[in-house]
């Protein structure tokens, strides 16, 4: 087998297209991977791990790529980055304010997206559209503009009383969900959900969140030619190799068909690919 690279792996790289587009980063280096779909491919574990934040070499990748003090110190580990609504910003409390401001202090919007069924969601204004194509979302929908992060966060626990707030990544793997009518879900929110987006108006201000009437849904094809036909998943802790015969990709899946592998999970692992 030839290899195609080595270094410290990110999540692919994706790019938008018919079908979506990707790419393994390996330091500074792409290696496109939809080339690669139908050939044998073969990811090497080469037994190191380096912190995506300070480069300390670390035993365990903690949040997905940071050793344990980086972890601990900075913002983008604290827990109000997976519970939005315990922002504690205006505490005076943020672990890196400046970092606050750039990350959370900013547009977000709150959409709709249909992965392993419909779902709701919070990104960035500036992540979209990839936001959805890391979670394997074959249709999209923003529905709301708020100002902050936090503000996301309420409307989305308000809105996840309704619809789901998760993604089952076994149902993702095995194909593709039913179609679903994006925007008659949104209408359906907006009426249940009515009270409790005027009080939240009425707090932070009619400005601060906004909903998207006329926004239109998208649809995401991936680059997938068959799924395997069972879901296991590849450990490179316990295995240093993961091989096999690449069908397709989902999300930030690699779909073998000896199994799956979620390449965000091994982010600053040092990787090797081989064809």
């Amino acid at each position: 087998m030839s290899e195609l690279g080595r270094g410290a792996l990110s999540k692919m790289a994706a790019r938008l297209g018919e079908p979506v587009q990707y790419a393994f980063r390996l330091g500074e280096q792409e290696v496109p991977v939809n080339p690669l779909i139908g050939k044998t491919l073969r990811l090497e574990y080469l037994g190191a791990i380096h912190c995506s934040h300070c480069g300390r070499k670390t035993k365990t990748s903690f949040s997905q790529g940071y050793c344990y003090p980086c972890m601990s110190k900075l913002a983008q580990c604290d827990l109000c980055i997976m519970s939005p609504e315990r922002c504690h910003y205006d505490a005076g409390t943020c672990r890196e304010p400046a970092w606050g401001e750039q990350f959370c202090m900013t547009e977000h919007v709150v959409y709709l997206a249909n992965s392993s069924g419909v779902k709701v969601g919070i990104t960035r204004a500036s992540q979209v559209p990839t936001r959805w194509i890391d979670q394997g979302a074959t249709q999209a929908l923003p529905i709301l503009r708020v100002a902050t992060r936090q503000q996301s966060g309420f409307v989305e626990d308000l809105l996840r009383s309704q619809v789901a707030d998760k993604t089952n990544w076994r149902v993702l793997l095995k194909g593709d969900a039913p179609p679903v009518d994006l925007t008659a879900v949104r209408a359906q929110l907006f009426e249940h959900c009515a009270d409790g987006l005027l009080g939240l108006q009425q707090r932070f201000g009619l400005q601060a969140i906004q909903p998207l009437n006329d926004a239109q849904p998208i649809e995401i094809r991936y680059p997938i030619q068959g799924y395997p036909a069972k879901i296991n998943s590849f450990n490179l802790d316990k295995n240093p190799l993961a091989e096999g015969t690449l069908l397709g990709i989902k999300g930030q899946y690699l779909l073998f068909d000896t199994g799956v592998i979620n390449i965000r999970k091994y982010t600053a692992y040092q990787l090797a690919v081989h064809e």
